[in-house]
This record gives structure tokens, C-alpha cells and sequence, in this order.
């Protein structure tokens, strides 16, 4: 059996390019897309992400605007620069980096940001519309999202077939699995109290890991010829860079599998970019 790999820097690549344009276009009408990235503290992670995502938006053609806050930040002091931006018409995405510092409230920030620029798709508005079909208000989260192109990209159809998902954050778990059941998919969600996981696992046709152990997914977990996304960003006991998945193990039982890293990590950013596009189109 030939297992496809789901190659997410590739169709990143493609989507971003597709972006550009569309960000090119609407400058050119007087209405650059602007995305504002709001970092707190010093998490060497956060920053990495932060630089990858104000990267992004420069080769995509978008207008960013990084605002970095020292550690010591208050509530208060966050809150008031997400209303800055709120009121902000250069600004069309607003996008907090999380973790935030243990002192701040971060559900109270994210609830602060103005649903409409709410590109990262955390604030409860977003939520609601997504548990309720509400397609036109609202944004998908951006690491689900990218999975369900990726999905696209494989011709993966999810309709008629059995989605399991590992993990139920609020990020990714619950919402990959309202958007898999959106596509027509029957979905399982399971976690840390699942009894019997690898029965159930072993049922899916399309699983999806979003737990955060690094190669937590073993080949006797797989059903054959199964479509399996690696959501997981883990370092394992040598320090190095894994997955949710032993890739190297399940990839000669599934029938399509995402890279560690190369997979979902390149497309969350694309559709961050993605999700600013749309907001700039609802204004």
C-alpha cells in the first residue's frame, strides 16, 4: 500500500500565494488587510511563533503591526490595547498569542477582542457560530481550519465516514470536530478518560491527534489504510521535534498521513492569513 504524506509547507506555500493576490487586490481598492499581533512576557516559543505570523503577513503583502508587552503587564494594560485596536480601521484581525502570563485573565482578554476581528477564532461569538452552522459570522479556529484543507488537498472526502479526534481543547479538539461533523462526518472525541482508546481509534477512518504526547498514536492504534493528522508540536526525551504520532511506525499502515514537523503546523498560519482575508471582505 502507498501512503500519501499530506505535505502542509507545500499547500501553505500555495495558499499563501493565492493571499497575496487577493491582498494586492484589495490594497490597491484602498483596503489593505492589517493583522495586529499582541505578545506578553518573554515564552521563547510565543516569539518564534509571533515572528513566523509577522513574516507571514510581510510576504503575503498585508500591513502587521507587532505590539510587545514586558512580562509585568497588567490585565487592565492589555485590555486597553486590544480596545485600541478594537477601534483601529487599519486593523482588521487581532490575534493575543497565548500562553499569557499566569497573572492575566486570558478568557476576559480574548472576550475583549471585537468578534469581527476575531481572525484567531477563540472569542465565544466565534464559537457559537461555528456549534450552529453560522458560516457568515465568526471564524473557524485556524489549526482546524488548515486541517480540513488539508483533508481537501488529499480528496479526502469526510462525508459517510468515521472521524475520531483525540483532544478536546477549546483550540482544536471540539472545534475539529464540529467542523468534521459540518463536512458530513460521524465524530468521536476522546481524552484522557477514554476507556478502550485503541478500540475505538482502530474504528476511524480519518484521526485526528491533538493530545500532546510525543508519539502517543501507535501503528496498533491504527486502522489500515486510515487518513491520520498530526496536530501534535511535542520534543521527545532527545529533544527532538515530534508528533502526536510515531510517524515512522504508523505511516506504513496509513493510507494518508501528515509530517511532523511539515504538516499542520505551516497551514495554521496560512489560514490566519485566510481569516484576516474574510474579515476585511465582512467590513
Amino acid at each position: 500500500m502507498t501512503t500519501t504524506i499530506i505535505d502542509g509547507v507545500a499547500l501553505a506555500a500555495t495558499l499563501r500565494a493565492q493571499y497575496r493576490e487577493k491582498a494586492l487586490q484589495l490594497t490597491a481598492a484602498g483596503h489593505q488587510p492589517g493583522l495586529a499581533v499582541i505578545i506578553v512576557g518573554e515564552n521563547p516559543a510565543s516569539r518564534v511563533y509571533v515572528r513566523n505570523k509577522v513574516k507571514a503577513c510581510d510576504e503575503a503583502a498585508f500591513y502587521s503591526r507587532l505590539i510587545a508587552l514586558p512580562e509585568a503587564t497588567t490585565n487592565d494594560e492589555l485590555m486597553a490595547q486590544v480596545e485600541a485596536l478594537n477601534g483601529d480601521a487599519a486593523i482588521h484581525g487581532i490575534l493575543v498569542q497565548l500562553p499569557l502570563p499566569a497573572h492575566i485573565n486570558a478568557h476576559r482578554v480574548i472576550e475583549a477582542i471585537n468578534p469581527a476581528k476575531d481572525v484567531d477564532g477563540f472569542h465565544v461569538a466565534s464559537a457559537g457560530a461555528l456549534m450552529t452552522g453560522a458560516t457568515d459570522t465568526g471564524f473557524a479556529p485556524c489549526t482546524p481550519a488548515g486541517v480540513m484543507e488539508m483533508l481537501k488537498s488529499a480528496q479526502i472526502n469526510p462525508a459517510g465516514k468515521h472521524a475520531v479526534v483525540i483532544g478536546r481543547s477549546n483550540i482544536v479538539g471540539k472545534p475539529m470536530a464540529l467542523l468534521l461533523l459540518a463536512a458530513g462526518a460521524t465524530v468521536t472525541v476522546c481524552h484522557s478518560k477514554t476507556r478502550d482508546l485503541s478500540t475505538i481509534t482502530r474504528q476511524a477512518d480519518i484521526l485526528v491527534a491533538a493530545i500532546g504526547k510525543p508519539r502517543f498514536v501507535t501503528a496498533d492504534m491504527v486502522k489500515p489504510g486510515a487518513c491520520v493528522i498530526d496536530v501534535g508540536i511535542n520534543r521527545d526525551a532527545a529533544g527532538k521535534l515530534c508528533g502526536d504520532v510515531d510517524f515512522a511506525a504508523v505511516k506504513d499502515v496509513a493510507g494518508a498521513i501528515t509530517p511532523v514537523p511539515g504538516g499542520v503546523g505551516p497551514m495554521t498560519i496560512a489560514m490566519l492569513l485566510g481569516n484576516t482575508l474574510v474579515a476585511v471582505k465582512r467590513r
